[in-house]
């Protein structure tokens, strides 16, 4: 999956600008500023998020792309950063060390999703919260859409799945849904967990 994204970074902002403007902006403005304490965020890609965490928060980057780390590196942060390679399905963390997890994009493009999301639940404290944005499989019309577009979609990117249930995936790996906000179609969504 990291040789995909290697190739991918020199573009993926600009590729990725059209659904920034318009929904993905507002969306990452109403999760990312809560995170609070020892912040990992898995899948952090170039690292778009890093300028809106809080300047108490201590922030770890977690990607498996190297390019990608490189790129985030260079994004403006009032938080502390730490960059971290690794995969998602074997974090190279011990229990409880963090108080929130955060990703953005990312579990569509995750082997495992049940399997990093139990590493996620693992890495949490008691009480920590979970804070995703998340493309997914719609409701209505937007399941309709992602179920029809994934075959070609998949085809042709090998790696990211149009048409996952991610916030099925959170509440199996056992955390407590606390919020869900959704649009376009219930495509994109804030998904909130504590465990």
């Amino acid at each position: 999956m990291g040789f995909v994204f290697d190739a991918l970074v020199s573009g993926y902002d600009l590729g990725i600008l059209p659904l920034e403007v318009a929904v993905l902006q507002r969306m990452r403005r109403r999760a990312f500023p809560t995170a609070e304490g020892r912040v990992l965020e898995v899948g952090i890609g170039t690292g778009v998020n890093l300028p809106l965490y809080p300047p108490g928060a201590t922030v770890v980057a977690l990607d498996f792309s190297r390019p990608m780390l490189r790129r985030a590196r260079h994004r403006p942060a009032r938080a502390r950063i730490q960059a971290v390679q690794a995969d998602l399905h074997r974090l190279p963390f011990q229990d409880g060390a963090f108080d929130t997890v955060t990703g953005s994009l990312v579990f569509c493009s995750v082997a495992e999703p049940e399997r990093a999301l139990g590493e996620v639940y693992r890495v949490l404290r008691p009480g920590g919260r979970l804070l995703l944005l998340e493309h997914t499989r719609g409701r209505g019309a937007g399941a309709w859409l992602t179920d029809r577009l994934h075959p070609l979609w998949f085809a042709w990117n090998g790696v990211c799945r149009l048409n996952r249930e991610t916030t099925r995936s959170v509440q199996q790996a056992g955390f407590r849904l606390q919020r869900e906000e959704s649009r376009i179609l219930a495509i994109f969504r804030l998904i909130e967990g504590v465990k």
